[in-house]
Parts: structure tokens; sequence; C-alpha cells
């Protein structure tokens, strides 16, 4: 099944335009993109039933966000949304199975969770991320969302050591007040150490995720069949960064 909600325009005349998807075909298309990111080059253990796809049983009961280069036609980058209506009517969110999430469902006003987010190699260097922020608040801004949630994913490294000098950078730039912070299912197998001892700077898409001004709601689940760790992050989209804002949602916001 193909799930569709409303969108903003899209601008096709740019070479990279953000849409959501609308065919089966576009799914596919988003999920060989993700097998490719996430098996192929970051080796990931992908239970699915379709040779060359990450598909699981969370993808027909969500949008896809994707974004075409417009000159070959090919996706090169892409995220999941699943708004809370879907969450309610379906399987829920995605990372409840690897936290436990009631401070985030306590939380007054619309919530959407976006995941399983990449960017194809070849344009990590170039404008495609802007163009799926812009997309994606496009999206926020039509449907009137105030929160936006979901799982950012970085390695485990050697003894979880990598996953843990990421943690310290996390917890000095971008934690939640401690209220929202959720348990994970499955925690690292290193305890938390001085960020004198153990630091290291944040992966590309967690740091744009942070610059966006979205916050870190405690510690990170062990997800063994992908080899990393995955924290939640949390936005509200009014504190959205005011440089993003002006970029993004002032953008998305126009006829």
């Amino acid at each position: 099944m193909v799930a569709v909600a409303s969108a903003p325009p899209v601008r096709r005349a740019e070479r990279l335009f953000a849409e959501l998807a609308v065919s089966a075909q576009d799914i596919r298309e988003a999920q060989a993109l993700r097998y490719r990111v996430f098996a192929e080059e970051l080796g990931a253990k992908i239970k699915s039933k379709d040779c060359g796809l990450d598909a699981d049983e969370y993808d027909g009961d969500c949008q896809h966000l994707v974004v075409r280069d417009a000159r070959s036609g090919s996706v090169v980058g892409c995220t999941r949304l699943i708004t809370d209506e879907q969450a309610a009517a379906g399987r829920g969110f995605y990372s409840a199975s690897e936290f436990e999430l009631d401070p985030i469902l306590q939380i007054a006003g619309r919530r959407l969770e976006i995941g399983r987010t990449c960017i194809a190699p070849d344009y990590r260097q170039g404008p495609a991320i802007a163009v799926l922020w812009s997309g994606l608040a496009g999206f926020i801004h039509l449907h009137g969302f105030s929160h936006v949630f979901g799982c950012a994913s970085f390695p485990l490294g050697e003894q979880d050591l990598q996953a843990a000098a990421i943690m310290n950078r996390l917890r000095r730039q971008s934690m939640a007040p401690t209220h929202l912070h959720v348990r994970p299912r499955v925690p690292l197998r290193i305890d938390p150490m001085s960020d004198e001892v153990l630091d290291a700077p944040l992966p590309s898409l967690l740091r744009a995720y942070v610059r966006l001004g979205a916050k870190v709601c405690g510690e990170p689940f062990r997800d063994a069949d992908f080899g990393v760790a995955d924290v939640l992050m949390l936005l509200r989209v009014e504190e959205l960064n005011p440089a993003y804002s002006r970029h993004f949602l002032e953008r998305a916001a126009q006829p």
C-alpha cells in the first residue's frame, strides 16, 4: 500500500528537487538507495525479503520524501515520515522499537517521526541535504507539526568506544532536558567516560541535526544489525535554529 498525504509544490526546474513518493516504484527506489548506503557501504545486516532493498513493515504505512536529480531522474536522497495519525492507526513509531518513548508521546502538539535518512555518496558534498531539509520543512509547515523526532545513527567502533566518544561530544553540545530523556532498550556495552578522556567529532548528518537545533533525548540504543549507535533526536519546530528557519521554513512557505 502506498500512503499519500498532501505536500508542498515541487520545484522541478532546479537540478535537485524533493517530492513525496506517490507510487510503489518511487518507494522501491528509496529502498534501493537505503540498501546501497546502509548494507553495501556501511555493512548493515538488512532483514528484508527483497534482495537489494532495505524494506521493513513500516514502509507501507508512512510517507517517503525523496530527492531526485532532475537530469538523471535518480533518487539521491530520502527520508521516511511517520505522522502521529499514521502511528496511531498502524504499527506505531519506529523509534519505539529502540526506546521507551513515553516522554515523547506525552508532548502536546502534532508530532512527526523521521528516519532511514540517507544521501547518495556522490551528493554528500553538494546541496542534496539542504534540498531534503527544505522538502521536510515544507511538509512540516503544510501540516502544522510542532515537534519532529527520530533516530540518528553513528558508528559503534571497537568495543563501542567510537560511539561513547561521540556521545561525549553530544552531551556537551546538544542534550535535551532530563524530563525528555528516553530509555534505550539495548544500551552501549561501555559506561560513559569523561569527555576529557574520550571525545570525537560528530558525523556530518548528525552534525546537521544539531545545527538545526535538535536535541539528544538521552543515551543511545545499540543496533547490532546495523553496527551503529542510535540516539533519539527531538526538534521543537519553533526553536529551529534561526539561520535554518530563514533558509528552509520561509522558503517552504513561499507559493
